[in-house]
């Protein structure tokens, strides 16, 4: 008994160092021209409803379960996730084949995606004209 508790224990200080390796080497990284990629990228506190996201940079904390949309502007699979920065905890909307894409601790990068305010809370996706990848999965 013992050793499966220590065993958990173990995995999930393995999970938040990695989390939080993830997230140190996101700041870090130089882009080509050698300015930092920070200055270019939004923070989760820096993001408004109603708002076009540029550049957002998140570890994907939770995907949940994928459910079929039927609807006049679209159909297709879709999933809801949550995502964060070292600022804050933001939710996502994965639309087509991101679902199947993005996995729990992964980071992505939303790029011309839109920011929403559903149920009170802040919502990001990359809608039709965006762009979402997985920097490191």
């Amino acid at each position: 008994m013992t050793q499966t508790m220590s065993q958990k224990v173990n995995d999930d200080e393995r999970r938040s160092a990695r989390r939080a390796a993830i997230l140190r080497h996101l700041h870090s990284v130089k882009n080509n021209s050698g300015t930092d990629v920070e200055k270019q990228l939004m923070k989760v506190n820096q993001l408004n409803a109603g708002q076009q996201v540029g550049k957002l940079e998140v570890l994907v904390l939770r995907r949940y379960p994928r459910r079929q949309i039927h609807s006049a502007n679209y159909r297709g699979p879709v999933a809801a996730a949550c995502g964060r920065d070292e600022t804050g905890v933001v939710g996502l909307v994965l639309w087509g084949d991101q679902v199947d894409k993005v996995r729990t601790g992964d980071v992505i990068r939303i790029s011309n995606g839109w920011c929403r305010r559903s149920h009170g809370e802040l919502v990001v996706s990359s809608g039709r004209t965006g762009k979402l990848s997985v920097i490191q999965a």
